[in-house]
């Protein structure tokens, strides 16, 4: 028989303090190459983790110039992250930065929070 144990939660509603913002992007129209900004998708508050040095790794071996890692509460139905949005960090220290999206990890075991991965590319 398994033994309960009491984990503490990796985050909680105080935890969610920095502003954070989704986009969706598309091609740009004519011959230039590129994207340009196309809609907000979604706007909500977040936990920005500190950066570790398994992040350093990780944006070495992804060729990224850095690697973040944000929380947000499940919006449920009514936005799902996907590695095709970016997002933008409302905080002085990453203002002008968008992060493009590379891992999603929905908390499977209660459903409150989704954990995100992004890159600011080269």
């Amino acid at each position: 028989m398994i033994k309960f144990e009491y984990r503490k939660p990796r985050a909680k509603n105080g935890d969610l303090r920095t502003w954070i913002s989704f986009y969706e992007y598309a091609p740009n129209e004519g011959p230039e190459p590129g994207e340009s900004e196309k809609k907000v998708l979604y706007e909500c508050w977040a936990k920005v983790d500190r950066v570790w040095m398994r992040d350093f790794e990780q944006a070495k071996s992804t060729d990224t110039l850095s690697d973040v890692t944000i929380t947000i509460r499940d919006a449920g139905a009514t936005y799902r992250p996907s590695n095709k949005h970016y997002l933008e960090i409302n905080a002085i220290d990453y203002e002008g930065m968008r992060y493009n999206i590379k891992d999603v990890q929905p908390d499977m075991q209660h459903h409150d929070f989704t954990t995100i991965i992004a890159g600011l590319r080269k």
